[in-house]
This record gives structure tokens, C-alpha cells and sequence, in this order.
């Protein structure tokens, strides 16, 4: 009988087995708690963010809070000018003219990667203050893409090196003031979040420990399909990181669970949440 294989062992060979499943190019950066580096795959390529250049918009908003310089309780007006399509619910509605707290514009920006929600942001931080806020931070190629009017941009580029850092200063309280950390984490932890990649094949409860933001767009390369964020051991503390991004997919008008790239998101978070079960 062979011996066990090590948690280290069994993600590489999930990341590798399923990664060449899905096609495409993958780049990504993975550690666990006591391991250190578990994949570490072309990390610092300049990726199209798409979604989860969210984290790093939210990020900029709640360091203007910690300042002092911005409050969560703020209202924020949503007329139809700001109504984006694709994700998120406020373009559902018939009618707008909601008085949107940024707390609540926030949640919407990370629970349900509402895209109207990054208007709205724009007009609390405009784009050269997100991108300056990143850069004091030392994050030196996260950045939003401006346009001409300031409150507006597009979500721009970052690298798996630098969203999986922003994600470990994030879960080690190193990022921004306790309370706008444990805000953060705990919308990116919630039930009514992304479930189709890396929690896909999870219980309620291991679902619950995992804090994860998913990024999905085409290109003339074909289909994006990102997922970044942090799993919690049982008791409580931050066990693995994750910054996973793969674009020239297949499959560009599927972004369901049963997307190739987000099948293999769905197989290596079963392995990395098992190897966090005993940290």
C-alpha cells in the first residue's frame, strides 16, 4: 500500500490534473498555514482582473473609512444614470432612486459582484485615489483603469502575486483597521455568495470558512474565469490563500458551475479544504 499523500502533494496534483482538464492559461498562487508556498504558477503575469478588482475597489473605500474621511452609515443616491448590466440585482429593478448606504453599496459589490455598485464607489473614491490608495499600500500593479469623467473607470489589471497578498493582509489584520477587515471578510464568507467554483462541493458549514470572490468576462482569447480567497481552519484562523486566474478558456458563453475552469475550481477546493482541516 503506498503512503498518504501530503495535503501539499494532493493540491499540486489536483492544480495540475485539473488545470490541463480545463484548457486555457492558468496562473495562480496558492500557500497554506505551516507549508508556505503549495502552487506557485506564472504569479506575477498582468492579468485582466475583471471582478476581482472588486476587492481591490472595496479595499480603497474602506481605507477612506478607517481615515476618517468616509463613513459606512453615508447615503449614496441610485439614479438610473448609474445602472450597469451583468451581475449584481440593481438592474433588475423597474425603477430607481434608492438611498443606498455605503455599507450596503459595498455588500452588493462583493456578495453579488454588482457592477452598478462600482459606480457608485467611483463616486466616494474616484479612480487616481483608488489607485494611489493601492500604491500606498504597495501594491504597484493592482490598479483601476480611469476614464475620462474621474468618477469612472474601468476595473483594470492586477497579478495573482498581489491579490493573494492583498487576501493574506487582508485575513492577518494587516490590511485595514480590525473592523472594516471583519466587514469585508465576513460579506465574502456569506451563504448567499458565489458557489459554482471553489465552494461548489462544499457542506453549509465548510462553505462558511471559506471567504471567496469569483471574476468572470470574454476576450478575443476566449473565456476568463478568476477565483481568489481565503479558507479558515476550524477553529478560526486563516489557513490557506488563494489567487487563481485562468483566461484563453473554451466554453466563453458558460458561466455556470458546469464551466470546465469552474470544475476545476469546484475539485482543487475540496482539496484545499481538506488540507486545512488540521491547521
Amino acid at each position: 500500500m503506498s503512503a498518504k499523500l501530503s495535503p501539499v502533494t494532493r493540491i499540486r496534483r489536483a492544480y495540475s490534473r485539473h488545470t490541463a482538464r480545463a484548457g486555457g492559461d492558468w496562473h495562480g498562487l496558492v500557500t497554506l498555514a505551516g507549508h508556505g508556498v503549495v502552487v506557485e504558477d506564472d504569479a506575477d503575469r498582468l492579468v485582466k482582473a475583471y471582478s476581482i478588482q472588486k476587492l481591490a475597489i472595496a479595499v480603497a473605500v474602506l481605507d477612506k473609512v478607517d481615515r476618517g474621511e468616509l463613513d459606512l452609515a453615508r447615503r449614496v443616491r441610485l439614479a438610473a444614470g448609474d445602472v450597469l448590466g451583468g451581475s449584481g440585482t440593481y438592474h433588475l429593478q423597474p425603477v430607481h432612486g434608492d438611498e443606498l448606504t455605503v455599507a450596503g453599496v459595498l455588500t452588493a459589490l462583493l456578495l453579488v459582484s454588482d457592477n452598478t455598485a462600482v459606480r457608485l464607489c467611483g463616486r466616494l473614491v474616484p479612480a487616481a485615489e483608488i489607485n494611489a490608495t493601492l500604491a500606498a499600500k504597495g501594491f504597484a500593479r493592482t490598479r483601476v483603469e480611469p476614464a475620462a469623467d474621474p468618477a469612472r473607470f474601468w476595473l483594470g489589471d492586477t497579478t495573482p502575486r498581489e491579490t493573494h497578498d492583498l487576501l493574506s493582509r487582508l485575513a492577518g489584520g494587516t490590511l485595514l483597521a480590525p473592523a472594516s477587515g471583519a466587514f469585508l471578510l465576513g460579506v465574502l464568507r456569506a451563504a448567499a455568495g458565489h458557489h459554482d467554483g471553489v465552494r461548489r462541493d462544499l457542506t453549509s458549514a465548510q462553505r462558511a470558512r471559506v471567504a471567496t470572490k469569483h471574476g468572470a468576462d470574454r476576450d478575443e482569447r476566449g473565456a476568463a474565469r478568476h477565483e481568489a480567497g481565503v479558507m479558515f481552519a476550524p477553529g478560526g484562523a486563516p489557513a490557506l490563500v488563494y489567487s487563481l486566474f485562468a483566461d484563453g478558456l473554451g466554453h466563453a458563453e458558460d458561466y455556470a458551475g458546469t464551466h470546465p475552469a469552474n470544475l476545476a475550481y469546484a475539485a482543487l477546493g475540496r482539496s484545499m479544504l481538506d488540507a486545512t482541516e488540521c491547521c
